[in-house]
């Protein structure tokens, strides 16, 4: 469950008072110095026992109960509900406006004081989308939540907005009525029967962002939750759907009029190429998860090209792999879009900056995958075109609003239309070292020297002797950071950006961009290597001057010429330095 900011708490604890809601329970208070008294609504009180100091917000009991605390202990005590609902009534101006003087508050409500956000009499279908609807206002009120998108890249207003991306933190269940009523039953069970609450009666994607699989008609077909909370136990999933079979494909609406579609294992690689630009995209269910409703719709749209943009580890190309196979059969022409080994779309995105330009050179460089002359790529982007259906009116957040007053949101870029191609990998500067050889890139003033290389004759490492050095701060010198790591190793490039960082007082997002071009730049290196490893080696052929040609052609030809090898074997065999020789042999 996601945590409630402390300075939303400490808002409450201020602005509302105790004294006010006190009032509204039929509390009647007398002044005695600095202090409020009065008789304390949780137990039969015949004399004064409440005491609330104004100066600081807080109330305790003198009596039999000997309760007290902030304003959120008073609501959890009236109402008798849990802190974060009592946080939920409060922010949500729901609670009573008075009470009968004396009422015994319950050990614990089954009834809810906030709005339902959903008709109790909707059916399934409509049911779902409103559930979105509510999903989505949490996200927008969600400084956590709208913070962990923009970290991967896909917070854009527009990509919130556009697909209703939404945020599950639990809030939903304060808002439904307790399973112990009628109504309350007859709600819970239809959203248990769709999948939205667990038999234990949580809600399936609690602490997930939300990302609707919505069709051109409006209606939710499918809904994918990635976990964001901290501190999950072991073996918690991070990915989730609705139970049952996946229906539906994400962006539906934007394939609809381009012959080429680029299509993600996963959703926020898609929501990835997406918000930089690439809109004639859509994703699978993971690396299993291609359905008959995908292949109906790239038929249904004249797709003629597939780009596979699957991860790029081992079950990703298999799935790549299997996947053309079905599609070429087909008749779709497949490319493989290639990330770097162990990358997806959104990690390579992230690390390659802009995206927009990191992603182009990606699809521009996808290899063919059937037989025969590959087909030339027109990688067409589209504007997505949302049905009036799918949008439904939401007071703007003022967070996204914050948020989107700072982006620079430019136009959609078709891919074969962009302002400046992307600048290729850099050309490390080789040196000789001995049998080695070392290599040198720069970026402007930052220099990395990379020696090893010649020992990675395999696709699966990158171990490398690494050194990057920029001016000192002082102005003196230069600054030095260097370490031996595998740069396929993720956790190694981590901690070889955050130690560089400090050692040569640069941004960490500056070595890690640089780290992620210098990558690509090797494994260019590396292929030459390899390559050259594999390669058949030409047979060495001696050659020798015209003299010495005749004069081994006239002894070929002599008449003689075995009774002169008779003789020179007569020969070794009775000189001593011969013999000689032969005994130290």
């Amino acid at each position: 469950m996601a945590r409630i900011p402390g300075e939303v708490i400490e808002q409450l604890k201020s602005e509302i008072a105790v004294e006010r809601l006190a009032e509204a329970r039929g509390v009647v208070f007398e002044r005695r110095g600095a202090d409020l008294h009065g008789r304390c609504p949780f137990h039969e009180d015949k004399t004064p026992s409440l005491v609330v100091t104004p100066s600081k917000n807080l109330w305790h009991c003198l009596g039999a109960c000997q309760a007290g605390g902030t304003v959120i202990d008073w609501v959890m005590k009236a109402e008798g509900v849990s802190f974060r609902h009592a946080v939920e009534l409060l922010l949500n101006d729901s609670l009573p406006l008075a009470a009968a003087p004396g009422a015994t508050p319950p050990k614990r409500s089954s009834v809810r004081r906030l709005p339902a956000p959903i008709e109790r009499d909707a059916e399934d279908a409509k049911l779902l989308a409103q559930v979105i609807d509510y999903y989505h206002e949490t996200l927008l009120g969600s400084p956590e939540a709208l913070d962990y998108l923009k970290r991967r890249g896909i917070g854009s207003q527009e990509a919130i907005q556009t697909f209703r991306l939404g945020y599950a933190n639990r809030t939903l269940g304060y808002r439904l009525p307790e399973k112990n009523r009628v109504q309350g039953a007859a709600i819970r069970g239809q959203l248990q029967r769709i999948g939205l609450l667990r038999e234990s009666g949580h809600e399936h994607f609690n602490g997930s962002i939300v990302i609707p699989v919505i069709a051109p008609s409006g209606e939710v077909t499918e809904i994918y939750g990635r976990k964001i909370t901290q501190g999950l136990r072991p073996g918690t999933p991070l990915h989730l759907y609705l139970p049952g079979p996946h229906r539906g494909v994400w962006n539906a609406a934007a394939l609809g009029t381009t012959s080429e579609v680029i299509l993600c294992e996963a959703l926020i690689d898609a929501l990835t190429f997406w918000c930089a630009g690439y809109r004639n995209v859509t994703a699978a269910y993971g690396v299993e998860g291609f359905t008959a409703d995908h292949l109906t719709l790239l038929k249904e749209c004249g797709a003629q090209r597939v780009l596979i943009a699957y991860d790029r580890d081992e079950a990703g190309d298999r799935a790549a792999e299997k996947l053309a196979a079905q599609l070429l059969a087909e008749g779709l022409d497949c490319y493989r879009v290639l990330f770097p080994k162990g990358m997806d779309a959104n990690e390579y995105a992230l690390k390659v900056t802009p995206a927009v330009k990191s992603l182009g050179v990606a699809i521009r460089s996808a290899q063919w995958m059937g037989k025969g002359k590959p087909k030339p790529l027109q990688i067409v982007s589209v504007e997505v075109v949302v049905p009036d259906a799918v949008r439904v009116p939401v007071p703007p957040s003022p967070l996204v609003a914050e948020e989107a007053a700072k982006e620079e949101s430019p136009a959609p870029l078709p891919c074969a239309a962009l302002p400046d191609p992307p600048a290729p990998p850099p050309v490390p500067e080789s040196k000789p070292l001995g049998h080695e050889r070392e290599l040198v890139v720069n970026f402007g003033a930052r220099r990395y020297r990379v020696r090893g290389l010649e020992k990675n004759l395999s696709y699966e490492v990158l171990k490398v002797n690494l050194m990057a050095s920029a001016p000192a701060l002082d102005g003196v010198g230069q600054a030095v950071h260097v370490d031996t790591l595998d740069l396929y190793h993720a956790r190694a490039r981590v901690a070889f950006v955050q130690q560089a960082a400090v050692e040569l007082g640069l941004p960490e997002e500056v070595v890690k961009g640089d780290l992620g071009k210098l990558l690509l730049a090797l494994e260019a290196e590396q292929e030459k290597l390899i390559a050259a490893a594999l390669a058949p080696k030409a047979p060495i052929i001696a050659s020798i001057d015209e003299s010495a040609r005749a004069r081994a052609m006239a002894l070929l030809s002599a008449p003689d010429l075995i009774e002169r090898i008779v003789a020179d074997f007569s020969r070794e065999s009775t000189d001593p330095r011969c013999r000689a020789r032969g005994k130290r042999g």
